[in-house]
């Protein structure tokens, strides 16, 4: 099973026999690939009940969890990296998740869906409505995302949170693209980020 371009990225970049905490693990794919390919010892925490059992019944270590509460329980540079693919836009604080994410983990690694992208914004302006794109496939009522994030918001948040920005990369078509002009071409994009 191939891993989604973020999580490719991610996976990439983990270096092997480090520790790594994925909030918001959903099934648990990254984390089996980077126990299986790089010897990492990862840990699990996700929202979801049925989720957490299928990651469960894959033998990897996930807890039941709410980023939004329960990173308060894990001590301070507990992990090597801290890892949130595509949940940033779906947390009560992102700014206070941030701030646990570089407090458990030496690095982190943060995904998310690009709320500028070209064709969000062109849903907007000529169809009045939220766009439904292959970035943000559900209409707005079925939604999790509650913050409507951009690269460059990130950046300033980055910025305002004392994050130095490490790496970042930028998706279109699941291909990655250049760093020019990223928040109007880029569907969603990675960043790796210490503190």
């Amino acid at each position: 099973m191939s891993l989604r371009p973020d999580l490719a990225a991610i996976a990439a970049h983990v270096a092997p026999g480090t520790r790594v905490l994925d909030i918001g693990c959903g099934d648990g794919a990254l984390m089996a690939e980077l126990e299986s390919a790089s010897d990492v010892d990862a840990r699990g925490m996700e929202l979801d009940p049925a989720l957490v059992e299928r990651c469960v019944a894959r033998g990897l270590s996930v807890v039941q969890g709410d980023a939004n509460t329960d990173l308060a329980n894990y001590p301070d540079k507990a992990f090597d990296y801290a890892i949130l693919s595509q949940t940033l836009q779906t947390a009560t604080r992102p700014d206070l998740i941030l701030d646990e994410l570089l407090r458990v983990g030496d690095k982190a690694f943060v995904s998310f869906p690009n709320f500028a992208h070209w064709r969000t914004r062109a849903a907007l302006m000529f169809g009045g409505r939220m766009p439904v794109t292959r970035a943000l496939p559900v209409s707005w009522y079925e939604t999790t995302n509650i913050h409507h994030v951009t690269i460059d918001d990130f950046r300033e948040l980055a910025r305002a949170k004392g994050a130095r920005i490490e790496c970042a990369w930028y998706f279109a078509h699941e291909n990655e693209i250049g760093a020019a002009a990223a928040n109007w071409r880029a569907e969603f994009a990675v960043f790796q980020l210490s503190r």
